[in-house]
């Protein structure tokens, strides 16, 4: 089997799907082969990784195997190592890598979750992201919630938050799981006051209370916070995240997949953690490219959920009294209609 094309799109005219998150940068990658099996996957960096699927990728990748997908994304990274190595060029490589997950289940005619040494059909609890505690009103049962929060600015804000956080501790009674996300807002004075005044409330994390720059302050934050901190959804590659396990700067780690380098890379930091007794609990995991890992590698599986992801895309899994279990579909699983979603490449 050989690489014919790799093409890449983000559809942010007209057609654009409503929920294809053009606000994160997200695009599609598709690689076709000679044997007339397609992968796909997902990515970042918008436009911009585009470019560097099509000037720099495409041309490494035509007329390669797909087989040996550590070799290849060795290739990627090195190919694109003077402008990349963190952010938007390691985005667009997690989107091929995860093509060439999905052409290599395909290939072998099982699930991305068989790769791993996982089973499909196995149910996985999820937890559910809220803007506001008025959500928390009206979603279906979760095994756990996460409130995302804003940033703190004075002690009056910083008292909403603490409010909301006991406001939704009530609402979903003692046995959930609750966490909280400050979404890189917070300083290390706050988190530390703010841990505290929760601590009662039996919070499970804090997630990226600042920015993945601070290592200084994620340092200080992993001996004096109450609660334990989460982080690594905007960290890239398991290079860099071999700092943050060796220092444990992170009580749980949540990679991105679409974004830390894919499939290869995830693999690469569950095994990591799970040496040294760390959690993982990848961001937005109930999406599918994350989901088959979770399954596989996770001794503790909990999957993400929350905003409508990519519904024009059949063969989803679904959510069914807050379980989600992974297909047994070749590949991810994934049907994509090129066609009817008159995507334009």
């Amino acid at each position: 089997m050989k690489i014919t094309d790799v093409r890449a799109i983000q559809p942010v005219g007209k057609n654009s799907p409503p929920d294809w998150r053009t606000s994160l940068g997200q695009i599609l990658v598709a690689i076709d082969t000679d044997t007339g099996l397609t992968g796909y996957g997902v990515g970042g960096g918008g436009l911009a990784g585009i470019h560097v699927v099509k000037t720099v990728l495409r041309d490494l990748l035509l007329g390669q195997s797909p087989e040996d997908i550590s070799r290849l994304w060795d290739e990627m990274y090195q190919s694109t190592l003077a402008f990349g190595r963190k952010g938007l060029a390691i985005m667009a490589i997690s989107g091929v890598d995860l093509a060439l997950w999905d052409l290599k289940g395909k290939a072998e005619k099982v699930p991305v979750v068989s790769l791993l040494g996982g089973q499909p059909g196995q149910l996985l609890p999820t937890y559910c992201t809220v803007w506001n505690t008025r959500d928390l009103k009206s979603i279906d049962s979760h095994a756990g919630y996460k409130l995302h929060l804003g940033k703190v600015s004075n002690a009056g804000q910083q008292d909403e938050m603490i409010q909301a956080i006991e406001t939704a501790r009530t609402l979903i009674g003692p046995d959930p799981l609750l966490m909280v996300d400050a979404w890189m807002k917070w300083t290390v004075e706050s988190t530390i006051a703010i841990s505290r005044a929760i601590e009662p409330f039996q919070i499970d994390w804090i997630e990226e209370p600042l920015s993945p720059d601070d290592l200084a302050g994620y340092a200080q934050l992993s001996e004096q916070s109450a609660v334990p901190i989460a982080g690594g959804e905007h960290e890239f590659t398991a290079a860099a995240f071999t700092q943050l396990i060796d220092q444990k700067l992170h009580t749980v780690l949540q990679p991105d997949v679409c974004w830390c380098g894919g499939l290869t890379e995830l693999i690469k930091i569950y095994k990591m953690a799970n040496r040294v007794g760390l959690r993982v609990c990848p961001h937005r995991g109930a999406e599918i490219w994350a989901l088959h890992a979770i399954a596989a590698l996770d001794p503790h599986p909990l999957a993400e959920t929350g905003r409508p992801w990519m519904t024009w895309v059949a063969g989803q899994s679904e959510i069914d009294g807050g379980l989600i279990s992974v297909t047994d579909r070749p590949g991810w699983g994934l049907t994509f209609d090129e066609q009817s979603l008159e995507l334009v490449y």
